[in-house]
């Protein structure tokens, strides 16, 4: 399988793919892509990496896997492709938003991928999906790369957010320094978990917008071009 990957993000991550846990793992993913139908598609699997390269990092956000359903998945955490309907999950992730900002936010569209290129980095901890089957990579040692990917950010890096949102989350950050960047933990905002009070009010944009300017970087704009505000 050919690994559509940013060249810098190559380097920096050369030894971890030279490991012959990874040669296993690109070749259970192209078997699986032969007999069955996965997302995203081939070649957007590293499409996160792509959109956000190693040293515009800011903030790091850390999905599940992608979405299961045909056309919604485009290798970006949380993202689905324009013309998809808005999961439930990203339409409370835009409600905090719009409580946070104190605006009416109504985005015409579940593409985040306006956030990847100011420095978000939307990583789901497995990068693949068998269609209609959620978690079914989890097997393919998808974990052994993105914890790889989240301990070079947090030993190359300095000042990140990162946004941890639901206990799978939770275990993905034990790898990070919290000394030199700042963490934020919540429930998840699926509607499950935010029906039980652990996902609104958390005000990460606005304490990640916080962190960074404190830091001297650019905050992020969380609003989309085709959001509408009032």
């Amino acid at each position: 399988m050919k690994i559509n990957l940013d060249p810098k993000w190559q380097a920096i991550l050369t030894d971890e793919i030279q490991k012959p846990y990874f040669h296993e793992l690109m070749k259970n993913v192209d078997e699986e892509y032969k007999l069955h139908t996965c997302y995203p598609p081939n070649e957007l699997i590293f499409a996160a990496f792509n959109y956000c390269s190693f040293k515009e990092v800011k903030v790091v956000i850390i999905g599940q896997d992608p979405y299961h359903g045909k056309g919604e998945a485009n290798g970006l955490a949380f993202s689905v492709n324009d013309g998809v309907r808005i999961p439930p999950s990203l339409r409370n992730i835009f409600r905090e938003i719009s409580d946070e900002l104190e605006t009416l936010f109504l985005p015409s569209s579940g593409n985040l991928e306006s956030w990847a290129k100011q420095g978000v980095l939307l990583l789901n901890a497995s990068l693949t999906v068998r269609e209609d089957t959620p978690n079914s990579h989890k097997h393919l040692k998808w974990n052994v790369f993105t914890d790889a990917v989240i301990q070079k950010i947090s030993e190359g890096k300095e000042q990140v957010v990162f946004l941890l949102w639901g206990n799978f989350a939770h275990k993905k950050g034990l790898k990070i320094d919290r000394s030199k960047h700042l963490v934020l933990e919540s429930g998840h905002p699926s509607p499950m978990s935010a029906n039980q009070g652990k996902w609104f009010g958390n005000k990460h944009f606005s304490k990640t917008n916080s962190y960074l300017k404190a830091s001297g970087k650019t905050e992020i704009d969380w609003i989309f071009n085709n959001g509408s505000l009032f």
